[in-house]
């Protein structure tokens, strides 16, 4: 077996659902909306599923999505793409993620990486043969700091891999975060793998800025983005790669010896939605702040302290009073009080934060108040 996996604990989202399960707990754990996603991107596939080719699509997207994908962020965000040799499709924005990582590193190339971090980061670097370098980042701002950066940037540095916004501190970094990293990038002529799926999910005015625009990083990022996220579409694993033409030649080598293609009624589905006017955005942002004031108001009136969330589904409550242990907390969370929740911990390697726990607010409005109902009880108990 090889140890990168075979080692690997089971996940605290695995654990957490299968406990949330075992006592009927409402899961604000694992991250996927109530809804069931929009009724005519929906109808637009299973119509191309039964009306459409469902033989081998082109390895690299269908061309009417790729097309797509190119004028989406020349509209939203000021990208010049072409959609023939810089975008690409791929089964999910994970396997984006492994494809990149497999294809940029050599073995003992250092990759850069920012905690908390998405669980896979780490072992898709490591089985690509990196050596990771780590920047922990400190609540509640999960701000880049030049030290930190300058500490873990070395002339063996091959790719920086950069969450915006960041999951799970709902955070989007700002202008001189950017800034600076990309100042890095281009001093150690690194490569940055850019997971900026939650790009649509910003609130409060907030406008999301790619690290590919930024002066001097067009040819050295690969941009990944999710139709899952954008549509609120979780099962349906189609994301999008966008890169150098030179970039995307070997970044395409390793999507064709991972899934080769993606399910072609999704890529017409994806192609229609990524058309949509700017009121399906603006309305989908809106619908989420909503629920992501009502969660937050109700933990803030129940005495909870709630951290700032700019992006993303989700929100954190820092745990200090409570003892500051968030993997106890959270299962005594589950167990006794009936509410799934995710230690932050979990998102650092060496999971030295502590107190801090993450819950999911994109859910019905129903969901949010029966939570917030048993976390009453729950700080009760607590008293």
């Amino acid at each position: 077996m090889n140890p990168v996996f075979a080692d690997l604990p089971t996940t605290v989202f695995e654990r957490m659902s299968a406990l949330a399960r075992a006592h009927g707990a409402i899961n604000l754990g694992q991250g996927f909306p109530d809804d069931p996603g929009p009724a005519d991107i929906r109808e637009v596939g299973a119509k191309a599923l039964i009306a459409g080719n469902n033989q081998y699509p082109p390895m690299m997207g269908l061309p009417e999505l790729r097309t797509a994908i190119a004028a989406h962020y020349a509209r939203h965000q000021g990208l010049d793409l072409d959609a023939g040799s810089e975008v690409m499709v791929t089964s999910g924005a994970t396997e984006a993620l492994a494809g990149a990582l497999m294809a940029l590193i050599e073995p003992g190339d250092e990759v850069v990486l920012f905690a908390p971090m998405y669980d896979a980061y780490l072992p898709l670097v490591r089985r690509a043969g990196g050596v990771p370098r780590i920047v922990p980042l400190r609540p509640p701002a999960f701000r880049l700091e030049e030290a930190a950066l300058a500490a873990a940037f070395s002339p063996r540095t091959r790719v920086v891999l950069l969450n915006n916004p960041l999951n799970p501190s709902a955070t989007l970094f700002g202008a001189d975060d950017l800034a600076l990293l990309a100042a890095f990038c281009r001093r150690f002529d690194a490569v940055a793998v850019c997971d900026e799926v939650w790009e649509h999910v910003v609130f409060d005015g907030a406008r999301h800025v790619p690290l590919m625009a930024l002066p001097g990083m067009r040819g050295r990022t690969v941009k990944i983005g999710s139709a899952g996220k954008i549509f609120s579409l979780t099962g349906w694993k189609v994301g999008f790669v966008m890169a150098d033409a030179g970039l995307m030649r070997v970044l395409a080598k390793a999507h064709q010896f991972l899934t080769f293609t993606t399910p072609p009624n999704l890529q017409a589905a994806v192609a229609y939605g990524l058309a949509k006017d700017e009121a399906y955005f603006a309305g989908m942002r809106a619908g989420y702040a909503r629920a992501r004031d009502r969660l937050a108001e109700g933990l803030d009136r129940l005495g909870y302290r709630v951290l700032p969330a700019q992006a993303t589904w989700f929100l954190n409550i820092d745990i200090a009073e409570f003892g500051g242990d968030d993997v106890a907390f959270c299962e005594a969370l589950v167990v006794r009080h009936g509410v799934a929740a995710i230690p932050v911990s979990a998102f650092y390697p060496d999971a030295a934060m502590r107190h801090l726990v993450r819950l999911c607010f994109a859910k019905a409005d129903a969901t949010i108040d029966a939570a917030l109902e048993r976390l009453a009880d729950a700080r009760r108990s607590a008293a």
